[in-house]
C-alpha cells in the first residue's frame, strides 16, 4: 500500500513548475501500477497547447474555470469544478484557464517524471527500467 500527501511532493523532483502550470506527480511509473496521477494547476490567463500522442489522459477539474478547445474540430467546452475531459483519441487540445484551475490528471501509460513537452506539446514515451 502506498500513502502519500501533496505536502510530501512540494518542492521535490516530482513537483514540476513552469510559467503556465505546476504539476505535482503523486503516482509515477516506478510504482508499477500502469498509470500515473498528478495534481496540476494551470494558471489563469495562460494558453496551454498539448498533444499526448503517446499517452491517454483523463483530467478532472477540482477548482477553477476555463475552456478546452479540440484543435481538430475547434469545438470549445467549458470547464468548471466537477468537469472531466478524456483525451481518448490522443487529441490535440488547448486549455485556457480563466482562473487558476486545479486538476487531477491520470496518464496511461504512466509518466516517469522525466518527460518534457516537445515543440508540439507531446511527451515522449519514456519507460522505467525493469
Amino acid at each position: 500500500m502506498l500513502v502519500r500527501t501533496i505536502d510530501e511532493i512540494n518542492d521535490t523532483d516530482s513537483d514540476i513548475k513552469t510559467p503556465n502550470w505546476r504539476s505535482k506527480r503523486i503516482v509515477l511509473a516506478k510504482e508499477g501500477v500502469g498509470f500515473s496521477v498528478h495534481e496540476t494547476t494551470l494558471y489563469a490567463g495562460t494558453e496551454n497547447e498539448f498533444w499526448y500522442a503517446n499517452h491517454y489522459e483523463a483530467v478532472f477539474v477540482v477548482e477553477g474555470e476555463g475552456q478546452i478547445i479540440d484543435l481538430a474540430t475547434n469545438e470549445v467546452h467549458e470547464l468548471k469544478p466537477g468537469s472531466l475531459y478524456l483525451l481518448n483519441n490522443h487529441d490535440k487540445h488547448r486549455v485556457l484557464p480563466r482562473t487558476d484551475m486545479r486538476t487531477v490528471c491520470v496518464f496511461n501509460p504512466p509518466v516517469t517524471g522525466r518527460e518534457v513537452h516537445d515543440e508540439n506539446g507531446v511527451y515522449p514515451l519514456v519507460t522505467e527500467e525493469a
